[in-house]
Order: structure tokens, then C-alpha cells, then sequence
């Protein structure tokens, strides 16, 4: 059974694959895929991690009765007045 086979062949033109093949050029001669696997390995259980984070944040806000604060309302629900003083000022400036 033969080796399964990958090439890269980064985009120098876009940022991210740039800075890609400067850390893989960095990586030691005969460690590549040492790093690449770890690489990947990684991404996996960082998805894994945030997925698992997420289910636990969202199972303890769902515990959590929220009420609205005044401040954070629709402007539309609050009073629409406009503070005398500041209507003084405005005739003004006529």
C-alpha cells in the first residue's frame, strides 16, 4: 500500500499564504510533517474545545431570566422629550 500524497503550493500573492510558507520554510528538514500533523491535529480539537464551550455557555444562559434594561431599549419605547435648557439653547443659536 503506497503513502498517501499532499502538495502545498501557496499564493504568495495573498498575506495568509505567505506567512504560511514563511513558518513551514522555518520548520526543520524532516520535521514538516511532524508539524504539519500537529497543525492540523490542533485545528481539530480547537473546533472541538469551542464547540464544547459554547454548548456549556449556552446550557448556563439558558438558566438565566434577563431583564431589559432602560437604557438598552428601542429609542422608539423611551420618552422622546427634549430638555428645556437644551431647547433655550437651540432658539439661540437662530
Amino acid at each position: 500500500m503506497s503513502r498517501p500524497v499532499f502538495s502545498f503550493r501557496p499564493n504568495l500573492e495573498y498575506p495568509e499564504h505567505q506567512k504560511a510558507w514563511e513558518i513551514l520554510k522555518s520548520v526543520p528538514e524532516g520535521q514538516k510533517n511532524l508539524f504539519l500533523v500537529q497543525a492540523i491535529l490542533q485545528k481539530d480539537q480547537a473546533q472541538y474545545l469551542e464547540k464544547m464551550i459554547r454548548g456549556a455557555v449556552r446550557e448556563a444562559l439558558d438558566g438565566i431570566r434577563l431583564e431589559k434594561d432602560p437604557v438598552l431599549e428601542e429609542p422608539e419605547s423611551r420618552e422622546q422629550e427634549i430638555p428645556g435648557q437644551m431647547l433655550d439653547f437651540l432658539s439661540q443659536m437662530e
